[in-house]
Parts: C-alpha cells; sequence; structure tokens
C-alpha cells in the first residue's frame, strides 16, 4: 500500500487509531478530530463572520486525537503528519490543554516529546507497535503533577459534572479546573484563577466545587458575591444541580444543615456586631470558600470580606476575577498568591469564545481644547461660575454643558437608528446625576422612548425602579429595556450577553475599572446575532488600549469626521499599508489643555459644587479612523484633528487651498519642512496629536 496516495483521514483510520488500540486504550479514553477552539470572529465595518476554515489563520483549531488519563484529564495529543511537520503542532495543543506528551505520525512510527522530562530524551521515535500504555503515561503524570497519595489521586479521578445534553466544559475551563483540583490536592490554602469576563468564570467554579464535594475532600462550601443579582444568576443557572444542598443566606439568619452556601459579603458582615452573623459559624464550619470578583475587596486588607475570610482562615480560599487588582495597598496576588490559571480576553477573542469589538471615538470641541467661562459667567442656577479652564475629567462632574449631553445622546440614537434600535445599550456616565440627565436627553430624540416608557431607564444604586428593570434588561428575550444609563452599578457582574453597544461617557482611570465594563459586552450569542459590540467613547477611555496592562485590542478604531455618519464604513475593501501606529490620541494633554488625568476628587464626593450651563455650544472637533487588521496591526486610514481655528487659518495664510498644501506636503523630501512651517504659525506637533 502506498501511504503517499492516501489522505490524513485515512492514514489515522489504518494505521494511527489501531496503534492506539493495541496499546491498550480503551474507546472513552480518546477522542478524533478534538474541535479546541471556536474559530475567531472577524469584523469588517458592521459585517462579522466567524472563520470557519482550519487552514486560515485564526479559524477553528482541531486535534487529531485527544488521549485521556482519566475523564476530563488530557495526558496526550496526536497528530497526523509527516513525524517531524506535525510534532510543533502537537506541542502547541498540549501546552493548550496543559497535557505532559505530544506525539506526531505519519503512519509508519511515532514522535513522542515528553513536556514532564522524566523520559529522557525529551523526544524519541518508536516504532508504530511500541504506542505507549495508558498507565505508564498516568504514572508519570502524577509525577509531573507531584500527585501520589491515595487521596490526590481519588480527587484528579472525581469525574465532572455531566448534564446530560453534551454540553462540557472549553479546553481553557478544563484546565482551570484541573490546575485548581491540583493545587487544593496539594493542600495550596489560597489559590487565584483569572478568566476574562465571559468565558465562565462561574461554570468553572460549580465543576471545581462539584467535584471536591462529590469526592467528600470539601463537604461544606460558602460562595461568596457582592452582588444580589449575581448570587441569584449563580443559584439559578450553573449551581442548580446542588438542588436542596444548596442555601443563600438572607434575612441575617445562620441555618446550618445544608453543604453549600451563597452569601453576599454585605448580608454576613457589618460595622455593628449583630450584623457580623457569620460569627455565629464555627471559624472550622467552611472548608472552601469561593471568592467571585475578587479584586473588589478581598484583596484589601481592611475590607469586610478579609473579616470573612481571616475568621474562617482553616478553609481554602478560591478567588475567581477578570481583573486581579494590583496597587500599593490591594494586592490579589499578595493574599492568594500568582494565579494558577490565566485566561486572557485577548487569547479569547484570538479562539472565539468571546466577541470582538471595534471603537467609535468622537471628541468634541471642549473635550479637545477645554472650556473657559468668560468673567462673570453664570450658570442656569445663578451661580458665578469659577473662571479657569475645565477639561474633560470636569465635565459633568464639577460643570455640566447641557449641549454636550445632548450631543453625546444624539450620537448614540444616530448609530442605534443605522444598525439596530432594539440593540442593548449600556451609557456609562460620570455619576447617578449625570445617568439621569442622559436618560432625559435620550427620552427626547428617540420616538420609541415617548410610546414605551421602558425603552431607556436610569439603572442606578439610588433608583429601585430602575434596578428591578435589571433583570429584564440582562434577560435575551426581553426587549425592553433596551438602554440603560448608569455610573457604576453595571460595571461588574452584570452578564448582559446580548449588549451590543457601549458607551464611555465617564471618566476612568482605573484599568480594572475599564477592563469590568468592556467585559460587559464580550459575551457572544450567535443565535441572538450577537457576534461584536461597538464601544463609543466620549470621554477618552479607550486610551487605555495602549496601556501595557490591557491585554485584548479592538478590531477598528473609527474617529467619525463632523460630517460623517457615527455608523463606521465597511473596510473590507480598504488596503492594508502595515504603516506604524501613530502616537495613540488622547483627549487629556496635560501640555495643551492642563488635564489632571488622576482627578483627587470622586464622582460621589458630596457638597462640591456643580455648575450647570445651557448656552455653550458644542461640537465634534476630531477626525480620525483605525482599522485593526487580522496580524493585530493598527492600520491608519485617516486621522485629522480640528483644532479652534487656528490650524485652519495657519494653512490658508500659507497654503491658499488644500490642494496647495498636499501639493507641498507630497513634493518635501522631508516633512519636517512643513511641521516647522506650521510651528512657526504657532501650530505644535503635540497640539495636533
Amino acid at each position: 500500500m502506498d501511504k503517499y496516495q492516501l489522505s490524513e483521514r485515512d492514514i489515522c483510520t489504518k494505521f494511527i487509531t489501531p496503534a492506539i488500540q493495541q496499546a491498550g486504550w480503551q474507546p472513552h479514553q480518546f477522542r478524533e478530530e478534538v474541535k479546541l477552539t471556536a474559530g475567531r470572529v472577524m469584523v469588517r465595518g458592521t459585517l462579522a463572520a466567524r472563520i470557519s476554515n482550519s487552514q486560515i489563520k485564526g479559524g477553528p483549531k482541531r486535534a487529531d486525537y485527544v488521549l485521556y488519563a482519566r475523564p476530563g484529564i488530557p495526558i496526550a495529543v496526536v497528530e497526523a503528519k509527516s513525524v517531524g511537520h506535525g510534532m510543533q503542532q502537537a506541542l502547541a495543543y498540549a501546552e493548550m490543554l496543559d497535557a505532559p506528551f505530544a506525539i506526531s505520525s505519519n503512519g509508519d512510527g511515532f514522535l513522542l516529546h515528553d513536556r514532564t522530562g522524566l523520559i529522557q530524551p525529551i523526544e524519541r521515535e518508536l516504532r508504530l507497535s511500541e504506542f505507549p500504555k495508558p498507565e505508564a503515561l498516568w504514572r508519570l503524570y502524577q509525577q509531573w503533577k507531584g500527585l501520589t497519595t491515595p487521596p490526590a489521586i481519588k480527587l484528579l479521578e472525581q469525574p465532572f459534572h455531566s448534564d446530560g445534553g453534551g454540553k462540557e466544559p472549553h479546553y481553557y475551563q478544563r484546565v482551570a479546573i484541573n490546575r485548581a483540583i491540583e493545587a487544593i490536592a496539594k493542600g495550596q490554602p489560597r489559590i487565584l484563577l483569572v478568566m476574562a469576563t465571559g468565558t465562565g468564570k462561574t461554570y468553572t467554579a460549580f465543576q471545581i466545587i462539584w467535584r471536591l464535594w462529590k469526592a467528600k475532600i470539601k463537604n461544606r462550601i460558602l460562595f461568596l458575591a457582592d452582588r444580589n443579582i449575581l448570587v441569584d444568576q449563580t443559584m439559578q443557572q450553573d449551581f442548580a444541580p446542588f438542588g436542596e444542598v444548596m442555601h443563600k443566606v438572607t434575612n441575617r439568619e445562620v441555618k446550618k444543615n445544608h453543604e453549600i452556601y451563597l452569601a453576599l459579603y454585605q448580608a454576613v458582615t457589618g460595622k455593628e456586631e449583630w450584623k457580623q452573623i457569620y460569627r455565629q459559624f464555627p471559624a472550622d464550619f467552611f472548608d472552601l470558600i469561593v471568592i467571585d470578583e475578587c479584586h473588589r475587596g478581598s484583596a484589601a486588607d481592611d475590607s469586610a470580606w478579609r473579616e470573612v475570610l481571616d475568621y474562617f482562615s482553616s478553609a481554602t480560599h478560591l478567588g475567581l476575577t477578570a481583573t486581579p487588582k494590583e496597587t500599593k495597598e490591594i494586592s490579589n496576588i499578595s493574599y492568594f498568591g500568582e494565579p494558577v490559571y490565566t485566561y486572557s480576553l485577548k487569547q479569547g477573542i484570538e479562539d472565539g469564545f468571546l466577541a470582538p469589538y471595534r471603537v467609535i471615538r468622537i471628541v468634541s470641541d471642549v473635550d479637545a481644547v477645554g472650556y473657559t467661562p468668560e468673567s462673570g459667567k453664570r450658570d442656569k442656577l445663578g451661580q458665578v461660575v469659577e473662571q479657569r479652564q475645565y477639561n474633560t475629567s470636569d465635565f459633568d462632574r464639577n460643570l455640566v454643558l447641557e449641549q454636550r449631553t445632548r450631543l453625546v445622546a444624539s450620537k448614540v440614537w444616530e448609530y442605534l437608528k443605522a444598525t439596530d434600535p432594539l440593540a442593548k445599550t449600556i451609557v456609562f456616565c460620570d455619576d447617578q446625576d449625570h445617568a439621569e440627565r442622559m436618560r432625559q436627553e435620550l427620552v427626547k430624540i428617540i420616538p420609541a422612548a415617548a410610546a414605551n416608557r421602558r425603552y431607556v431607564m436610569r439603572i442606578t444604586g439610588d433608583d429601585n425602579e430602575g434596578k428591578a428593570q435589571l433583570s429584564y434588561f440582562i434577560d435575551n428575550d426581553e426587549p425592553y429595556p433596551v438602554i440603560a444609563t448608569t455610573s457604576k452599578l453595571l460595571t461588574t457582574g452584570v452578564d448582559a450577553k446580548t449588549c451590543k453597544l457601549i458607551v464611555l461617557d465617564q471618566t476612568i482611570n482605573s484599568m480594572t475599572e475599564f477592563k469590568q465594563i468592556i467585559g460587559r459586552g464580550t459575551r457572544l450569542r450567535e443565535d441572538y446575532q450577537k457576534l461584536y459590540f461597538t464601544i463609543m467613547d466620549f470621554k477618552g477611555a479607550t486610551r487605555l488600549f495602549a496601556d501595557p496592562d490591557f491585554d485584548g485590542e479592538p478590531v477598528a478604531i473609527y474617529e467619525p469626521k463632523p460630517s460623517e455618519p457615527v455608523l463606521p464604513p465597511d473596510l473590507s475593501g480598504l488596503p492594508r499599508t502595515g504603516e506604524p501606529e501613530p502616537p495613540p490620541y488622547e483627549i487629556d494633554l496635560s501640555a495643551s489643555a492642563g488635564v489632571d488625568l488622576n482627578p483627587s476628587s470622586d464622582s460621589s464626593v458630596q457638597g462640591r459644587i456643580k455648575y450647570l450651563i445651557d448656552d455653550v455650544a458644542v461640537r465634534v472637533a476630531v477626525e480620525r479612523s483605525q482599522y485593526l487588521d487580522a496580524d493585530g496591526k493598527l492600520i491608519t486610514e485617516d486621522y485629522r484633528v480640528l483644532l479652534r481655528n487656528d490650524i485652519k487659518k495657519a494653512l490658508q495664510a500659507e497654503f491658499g487651498s488644500l490642494n496647495d498644501f498636499l501639493r507641498r506636503w507630497h513634493s518635501a523630501e522631508r516633512k519636517q519642512v512643513i511641521l516647522e512651517e506650521l510651528a512657526s504659525h504657532g501650530i505644535s506637533l503635540a497640539a495636533l496629536r
């Protein structure tokens, strides 16, 4: 038989599968053509499609074979290609799956690579009849992981939960679950899992708890969260299989006859001693405490969460977060240790498990150059406005320009009207007052809002009617509310799977908060035509994309010209120049606008003066369009900034017309000549940026 005439599948069927079976592997111990990733979603303008061809970069990844030592524990990957050429792919898949062995084969024999380092040499050729036996690899796996005691092996062998409907963890969830289980089996007291928003942290936690509970390694478990809706969602969805052994702590009542407890930390703590009901449990009552969104409090030495964790110090503590917080005062890593596993937003988008996004940046003239009131200027309330330069960080916190709010609302509606007027939208505002003013402006300009009062709702911590609408907003099958204006309430933990538009009209300087807000849109729901989402940025928050701590790039950045529609054009036919990325545009340039990038005042500070001005015209000032290609390179399609009338006057004085300027620009041997001429008119490169 001429093997060169056979297809890859024929080689698998006729030679590789028989060799695996002859080595003692049973049918339930190996799977063929295992789909690892879903294939990245590509976005071009308003069009989006998933790459389905595995031969194209970004397409779904499939392993020819995955071998399992025990249910849910991948131990080896086999790739059917020429012996040498298949090894690199096998190694890449083995690393993804956290499997210790990578094997390639052309049907004549095998090349085995040992990632454990326990076999020497680490890479060696085997005949078809020498394929390794299951128990031999299982023993090496236990040595590699350092788990050889009977209790540890019992825990490793505990199966995952199966719902009977075919749902099973994605590859990265399996790795996260197994890494946590292994750490607990080794007696590690504190464990941290970092997984991007939308990647199923709660489902991952459920599988960890299920295996520990079923193996009777951890008998009483406490799941702590800081939002009521998070606890309710968890009980109704991922934790539902626990049934009657599960209990939510409410009304400050302590019941000790359950095994799986869920609680708001606010429900078990408080300054008054009578509120600290966690102390009614014995200190050794819980064996495991899972802290959801642990960046929100448990990392701080003086937080209420830490009181609970310190009291139950004998329990294992498992922290879950998408954004570990690391500051001088707060550190997840100093408390939990280095993450046992990290799955980033960037990797989730690349694998096709998270929705990609594009960015529309809209900068008004007052944001670009600031606003200075004339001497003696009075606001709508008759207050004399302090005469100084107000910039982006001031707007809606210290000074309200009503026409700026109107501009933001009009652009939001322009986008929705051009795409999908029923697309779930979250508008992040600086404070609750700002959220209410934004709601009013949207109601004024959206016809459907006049017919249905629930079309636009303010959902903030101080509005009970708005909070009552939150469950409807996140329900995939409930059309209303369509738009939620908020300040902090929806920043984290709210599972709005079909959210297609996130509007940033909030000053954001925290990378943790920025990632959490972006995470409100990262969930993919193809059955609801949710393949990507859009971020509209009015306050320069997306400058944080350039921060090295950010780990997921946008697919496109678009800044419409004043005369252009807010909806980005279809960029699929545009050339990709591969030019280097220009310095990121920031509206808060300290050199030209005097902006404090780290304002000390918080939006919740009471008693500060807030001026309300309705007679200052506000217009769009920035023209910029960027597109991120498949290689992650930002391609600049257009870049212009309209800065007062200074640039226009200078250019007209020197060049007469745009054509004269372009002719001079293209003919100059060094474009520095143009920059020097602009500088002579008082226009600096920094100001242009």
